[in-house]
Formats: structure tokens, C-alpha cells, sequence
């Protein structure tokens, strides 16, 4: 593990796009800290250009655009790193107990994967915001939490299939072993690194998604994120204004996240993918 460490970090794509996501959690973090001020606070007119007091302009109501980004960026983030811990611990669970028990258990979690598969998760996702009247950003990421995990178990079914065939699985059922001790001992260290980089696309995933639904006016309530601060310019028209900054550093800091979170997941495959790595 130490070593694998080790090479992770000589990895260039992986330190790229952990410092550029690390820097911005510190940069969202340390900013509110300092300026105090509500973002909800109207304190120019609306859609007023960039100066050098409103770093990005003001939004349609006249808040301060930057501040708004601050706090816009964690909530998305806050939305996809629970949205991942959700998608990846059922796809976890499900590929686990699919591909190592087999049989009849294999055939339900196989059929129910594939039903979630054959449905856009994206529409899933739409209908069961509409039917919720009350949505928190707490609520909106377990939401997209249980619509994205299937592609994770079907691949998670995949390796444990190739593994519990494997000599120290054998010796581990010779012996009497449990059926969870051996999934979470015998099976669960070898596709562990799998599994860190399955929560990382499924954290990007969350973050695209959150930005999406939000976009269409079905993202949490009372809340600021970055799907709500594009929902807001295209609802007041900011395009047709011309003011490019009520929309466009929300766009480009989804991309800079998502970007780097790919970049991250990159390295981490080159490193402990063999195929790469030969």
C-alpha cells in the first residue's frame, strides 16, 4: 500500500487534479471565513459588471456574484461527495453480494441492476425530484446517490466473480469462514482501489448531476449551489443582458471540479490498473 502510495504521488495527472480540487475546497472554505457577509445580501444593482469591489459582478438581484460562487461551490460539492458515498456503497453491496453468493441472489441483484441500467438514471432522478415538494441539498444528494450506483455494482459483480474462485477464497470457505468475513477479508482488500476510484467518478457524477437538475429548477431549496446560481441567469435572462458573469464562472468552476476529479481518477487507474501499468 505504501508503495503504491508512493508511485500515486509521482503520478502527474493524479497531484494535478488532487492540488486543483484540494485549492479549491481551501479557496471556499477560507473565504466565507473572512468575509462574513450574508450572499443572500443585495448590495448593488443588478447584473453590475466586475470592479474592484464585486470581484465577479453582482447576479439579477444584486448580491455579490463571488461570495454566491464561495458558498455555490461547497454545497455542490458537499451534494456529489455524499451523492458518491451513497452510489458507491450500495454499488458495493449489491456487486458484492451478486457476483460472491451467485445462484438466485445473483439473478435478483442482476435484474434489478440492469432495470435501473435499461432506465436513464437522469429521468429517475427528474421524477422523484418533482414528487418531492421539500428538498434539501441533503435530500437531493441521497436522491442522486440512489439513482447512479448500477453501474458501479455491475462492475463491482465483475471483479468479485473473477475472485471467489481464487485459492485463498477456497481456503477461506475450507476453513469456515463466514460468508461476510470472506467477502469483507478475502475479496474486499483486492478490489479496494477499485473502489476509490468508483467514488470519485461517482462524486463527479453527483456534482453534474446537482448542476443539472438544479439548472431545471428541481435542485434544494434555501439553499446557494452552482446549478442554482446558472438556474437564476437563464430565469432572469443574464445571456440576453450580456452579463457573461452571472453564468459563466459557475460553468467553468463545474468544469474546473469535475476535471480535476477525472484527473484524479486517471492517475489512480494508470497506477493500480495492471494493463496500464504494463
Amino acid at each position: 500500500m505504501k508503495h503504491s502510495t508512493q508511485i500515486l504521488m509521482k503520478s502527474p495527472k493524479f497531484v494535478f487534479g488532487a492540488a486543483a480540487f484540494l485549492l479549491m475546497l481551501a479557496l471556499v472554505t477560507i473565504y466565507p471565513m473572512i468575509h462574513k457577509q450574508d450572499p443572500l445580501d443585495m448590495v448593488a444593482l443588478a447584473f453590475q459588471p466586475p470592479d474592484g469591489k464585486l470581484l465577479l459582478g453582482s447576479d439579477n438581484f444584486g448580491r455579490d456574484l463571488f461570495l454566491e460562487l464561495m458558498y455555490g461551490i461547497r454545497t455542490s460539492v458537499r451534494v456529489g461527495l455524499i451523492a458518491g458515498v451513497f452510489a458507491t456503497v450500495i454499488g458495493l453491496i449489491v456487486g458484492l453480494a451478486s457476483g460472491y453468493i451467485g445462484g438466485i441472489v445473483d439473478n435478483i441483484l442482476s435484474t434489478i441492476t440492469n432495470i435501473f441500467i435499461v432506465i436513464p438514471s437522469f429521468v429517475i432522478l427528474i421524477l422523484i425530484s418533482v414528487s418531492i415538494n421539500s428538498r434539501s441539498s441533503l435530500v437531493t444528494a441521497i436522491i442522486i446517490g440512489l439513482t447512479s450506483w448500477p453501474w458501479t455494482a455491475r462492475a463491482v459483480r465483475a471483479q468479485t466473480t473473477s475472485l471467489r474462485n481464487r485459492d485463498h477464497v477456497n481456503l477461506a470457505k475450507i476453513s469456515g469462514h463466514s460468508t461476510p468475513s470472506i467477502i469483507g477479508f478475502e475479496i474486499l482488500p483486492y478490489i479496494a482501489s477499485y473502489v476509490v476510484m468508483a467514488f470519485v467518478l461517482q462524486t463527479a457524477s453527483g456534482i453534474l448531476s446537482e448542476a443539472s437538475i438544479s439548472m431545471l429548477g428541481l435542485g434544494p431549496y434555501n439553499t446557494i449551489s452552482l446549478g442554482i446560481i446558472m438556474n437564476w441567469a437563464l430565469v432572469f435572462e443574464a445571456p440576453v443582458a450580456g452579463a457573461w458573469w452571472a453564468f459563466l464562472p459557475a460553468a467553468f468552476s463545474i468544469a474546473i471540479i469535475t476535471f480535476s476529479l477525472y484527473m484524479m481518477n486517471t492517475g489512480m487507474d494508470e497506477i493500480f490498473n495492471p494493463k496500464i501499468r504494463s
